[in-house]
């Protein structure tokens, strides 16, 4: 947990309060999956608009560790992934992260060296200033930026989600346009204030908790199939565009892909070693060999 919690995003959102899905800006809100309080995924798209929805903020992470580096998962959940004009589509649930792998130097939290982030169904690259990782099979796509948070006094990687579809970039490729929420890394969940509150606290949640995502990996009411979260058409999902609501469009980290690299489907989470070495050239020692991989457990 606190190695986690060192190297967490300072996290960027875009907010859009553009029409009826929207929720007054509320649908752009960073949420636990069961922030309803079940762990069914095919009402969240309704109970996201019902009064006194929770939309306290959380992260689920994960940590998976070699004798050379520790791989660290972030996935930001929202509810909906949402449009505001017709040509286009909408759909239930939307998990979408960033990976960062952190080289071991014999000190407590290592040193960062480079992350992939997801932005749909595409991943992109970054190296912090003054990382000994270059491009490799993949070109890096540019800085991983830090700044100093007010929580913990350390300089966190800064990250950002786009409004309405909430693809993950590093800031500032992707930014805040008007309103937003800055989110801290913080060992509480706050609610924002409302649509522009650049001070919220998150708090994070271990994937492989007890009761946690992982142990609800083979739930029929959470997924659909392997790593997709179970969506539907219900409560107005797709209602006003001609794409409609594709149904079981999200994906948890061990469903992540991005379709034209040499890794597999959920690799980001289950081989990050494998992935790093495809996406970066690395100096020095490094293993591919897993001291810790719950994943694989």
């Amino acid at each position: 947990m606190q190695l986690a919690l060192r190297w967490a995003p300072v996290h960027h959102q875009d907010v859009d309060q553009t029409g009826d899905h929207a929720l007054g800006g509320r649908a752009d809100h960073v949420a636990r999956i069961d922030f309803d309080g079940d762990w069914t995924g095919r009402n969240n798209w309704d109970n996201a608009g019902a009064s006194g929805a929770s939309f306290s903020a959380h992260a689920y992470y994960s940590v998976v560790e070699t004798s050379t580096h520790w791989y660290l998962t972030y996935l930001f959940f929202h509810p909906r992934d949402w449009v505001d004009q017709p040509f286009d589509s909408e759909h239930e649930n939307d998990a979408e992260g960033v990976l960062l792998a952190v080289e071991k130097d014999g000190s407590t939290y290592g040193v960062l060296r480079g992350a992939v982030t997801v932005a749909h169904t595409n991943f992109y690259s970054y190296t912090p200033p003054g990382s000994t990782w270059t491009s490799g099979r993949e070109s890096v796509d540019g800085t991983l930026n830090l700044t100093t948070s007010p929580v913990d006094g350390l300089a966190h990687p800064v990250t950002a989600q786009e409004a309405k579809g909430h693809g993950l970039k590093a800031h500032p490729q992707y930014q805040i346009n008007g309103d937003g929420l800055i989110y801290y890394p913080s060992t509480v969940a706050e609610s924002p204030s409302g649509p522009d509150d650049r001070d919220v606290r998150y708090a994070l949640v271990d994937i492989f908790g007890s009761g946690g995502l992982w142990s609800h990996r083979a739930d029929a009411n959470l997924f659909a199939s392997h790593g997709s979260f179970a969506g539907d058409t219900s409560g107005g999902c797709g209602s006003g565009t001609f794409g409609g609501c594709p149904t079981n469009s999200a994906n948890a980290p061990w469903g992540w892909d991005h379709g034209d690299d040499l890794t597999g489907r959920g690799e980001m989470a289950t081989d990050p070693a494998k992935l790093v070495a495809e996406y970066f050239t690395i100096p020095g020692a490094f293993s591919r060999d897993y001291v810790t991989n719950g994943y694989r457990g």
